[in-house]
């Protein structure tokens, strides 16, 4: 038994409710609206956007991501980033992550020269909003290149795997799965990791805020990310079943 009692009375292992809801924007190409527990994010896709100028004539296509926070997600208001003129460090490294994931799992040959972007809106944040941006980032390119391939703006489904993400970390010096903003704050070791339906490894982002964490602690954070993980890819699946 752990020596601890998670804020949620959640088991170490176990995740927090999620769901996924297509279709929730009437004028997105692919929209999903993730949950994990309180953590909300909308994501829509935009489908056959131009490829970058950098991009033209090579042929291939390229999957991007926008990120942001609206200013009540959290439990005061955030000053919306478009009214201080620039976009937070925080904000950039995510929604880079966000597009490093789903394009390791698209095929941007098989898509030609169009672009797809998400934008991935956190309505309301408990923690995990990357790793639930992500996972429901997924959902939405899904049903944009299904969008694209039955217009034959695509010849063939260039998705070529599934993509989840999912935090973990030391809570009380106990490996526990997906925190929520409660044990977030106060973890020893906070880590998220972004992975495929077959297992590969996308990224790896592991923070120690106190102690250094050892080799045996990681193993067991990745194994119950990787168990996580693969829940996550099989709610994807029912989902667009």
């Amino acid at each position: 038994m752990p020596a601890i009692v998670r804020p949620s009375k959640r088991a170490p292992d176990a995740l927090r409710p999620i769901s996924f809801e297509r279709a929730v924007s009437r004028h997105a190409e692919g929209s999903c609206l993730v949950r994990f527990g309180d953590t909300h994010v909308l994501c829509t896709a935009t489908a056959g956007e131009p490829v970058p100028p950098w991009l033209k004539g090579q042929g291939r296509g390229w999957v991007t991501a926008e990120y942001g926070m609206l200013p009540r997600a959290t439990t005061e208001r955030t000053r919306r980033e478009a009214s201080a003129g620039k976009q937070s460090g925080r904000t950039q490294e995510i929604q880079r992550l966000i597009g490093r994931s789903l394009r390791a799992v698209t095929d941007l040959t098989a898509l030609g020269e169009k672009q797809i972007i998400v934008d991935c809106d956190v309505l309301q944040a408990d923690g995990g909003t990357r790793t639930a941006a992500i996972t429901g980032a997924w959902v939405a390119l899904h049903d944009a290149l299904a969008w694209m391939q039955a217009r034959n703006m695509i010849k063939t489904n260039a998705l070529r795997d599934h993509v989840a993400a999912v935090s973990c970390g030391l809570y009380g010096g106990e490996p526990v799965l997906d925190l929520d903003y409660a044990e977030d704050s106060e973890a020893d070791t906070d880590a998220n990791f972004v992975m495929t339906g077959s297992g590969g490894i996308v990224e790896v982002q592991g923070t120690a805020e106190t102690e250094p964490f050892t080799q045996e602690q990681f193993d067991t954070l990745m194994a119950l990310a990787r168990a996580g993980i693969a829940q996550l890819v099989q709610l994807q699946k029912i989902t667009v079943a």
